[in-house]
């Protein structure tokens, strides 16, 4: 196929297609799928190699945000039945992290509900960040926490934060039509706060809203431009009690060209599959890993993901590796760029690749990657903790939705279970 062929020789050299392009991809057909994956998978092991990067959330405070943002568990009037906490202690924080880092993880993404932090908030996440990093000097660890306001960035990375997770989520032409309690422009400055300051942007999307193909290209092209250094890719978890919560809009199929098209667009990015994989892709995970260089290790925010040794059982089944604390992320032409400013552990190299010398696109001055998170819930009340998950039953109903696939963690962070790494 001329377009695959030209994707991929423009992705070896770490050049953006054009938006007709990037719109052809999600217009191929299931017949041309594996085809796709191929392309997307030469791009993907020029950058990173078979490396596999992994992340693991702790959701620092969970439920009852004043924000009204859709497709959030955690929004203003949410019924879902999630798990409500205030604050976890630093300590708590860091026992929840320690289990993602003994799992594999490389990066600790710590996560706040809320529109954004106050300045006692910035204290509680430094307090945790030093917890954290006392035990594991060598940990990145990504914040997300809402909306910042002026020099809260600046606090965070002096703090020794690595990166800042907030994502777009969706186009700005449709950004009001699932969020109207902020602007999508907030979003953008916010990415650009944690950009100046020094600290890796880590921005991405929300697919299976009801958006049309041109809204996944203007976001994941708007998302290039910010320079963000980590695009995670949340595929819609339709929580019931949510105005979201009918949207099953995602076939395996569709969510692997939706992840080839922003390998394509980002071909020396880290892409990360986040929130949904597993109950959208399914059986077909491993296939993304051909497209995608990173995952989450084990749970999500306030759902349940699939046991953490499936997770690295997948990842060397289909013959891929954890990439290790000592090795860099980003393609060479990439780190040294973070390195010079002195953010997180980018150092030097790119695996198996050799970086083009030019033609990279908007090479950020940060380094690393991020969580998959974005600002939803916040200022709960401790609930009592959950001792059983309930029993869902795996029958698709007469309308086709699969609410079954979909579990609410009841272990972790703010409970007294184990959590899942």
């Amino acid at each position: 196929m001329d377009l695959l062929d030209t994707l991929t020789a423009k992705g070896l050299r770490g050049e953006v297609p054009t938006r007709e392009e990037a719109l052809a991809v999600l217009a191929t057909t299931d017949d041309e799928l594996l085809d796709v994956v191929a392309a997307a998978g030469k791009v993907r092991r020029r950058w990173f190699g078979r490396r596999v990067k992994l992340n693991y959330l702790v959701n620092l405070k969970s439920g009852l945000c004043p924000e009204d943002c859709s497709y959030c568990s955690q929004r203003l009037g949410s019924k879902a039945e999630i798990l409500k906490y205030t604050w976890l202690k630093p300590e708590q924080a860091a026992d929840a992290a320690r289990a993602g880092v003994a799992g594999g993880a490389k990066r600790v993404c710590l996560v706040a509900s809320g529109r954004g932090p106050t300045d006692r908030d910035i204290d509680r996440v430094t307090d945790t960040m030093a917890a954290i990093k006392d035990a594991d000097p060598e940990v990145e660890i990504c914040v997300c926490l809402g909306l910042l306001s002026d020099n809260q960035a600046e606090r965070l990375k002096a703090a020794g934060a690595d990166a800042y997770n907030h994502n777009l989520n969706t186009s700005e032409s449709t950004y009001g039509d699932i969020t109207t309690t902020h602007t999508y422009a907030d979003r953008v400055d916010t990415v650009q706060k944690a950009h100046g300051a020094g600290l890796s942007a880590c921005s991405g999307l929300i697919a299976g809203m009801g958006e049309s193909d041109e809204d996944l290209v203007d976001v994941v092209f708007a998302l290039r431009e910010l320079g963000s250094d980590s695009v995670p890719v949340n595929f819609l978890i339709p929580f019931e009690g949510t105005p979201l919560a009918q949207e099953w809009n995602l076939t395996p199929q569709r969510c692997l060209r939706i992840l080839a098209m922003v390998r394509f667009v980002n071909p020396d990015t880290e892409v990360r599959i986040a929130g949904g994989r597993e109950v959208h892709l399914r059986s077909m995970q491993p296939l993304g890993l051909h497209v995608a260089n990173s995952i989450f290790l084990g749970d999500y925010l306030t759902s349940e993901g699939q046991a953490g040794q499936a997770d690295l059982d997948m990842i060397k089944d289909a013959g891929f590796e954890v990439e290790g604390a000592g090795e860099a992320t980003l393609p060479r032409h990439r780190a040294d760029v973070a390195a010079a400013s002195g953010c997180g552990s980018a150092a030097s190299g790119c695996g198996t690749s050799t970086p083009a010398a030019s033609g990279c696109g908007s090479a950020a001055s940060a380094c690393g990657s991020g969580g998959g998170c974005g600002p939803c819930g916040g200022h709960g009340h401790a609930e009592p903790v959950a001792t059983a998950v309930a029993t869902e039953t795996a029958t698709e109903s007469a309308d086709g939705l699969r609410s079954d696939l979909v579990k609410v963690r009841r272990r972790g962070a703010g409970t007294e279970l184990a959590p899942n790494a």
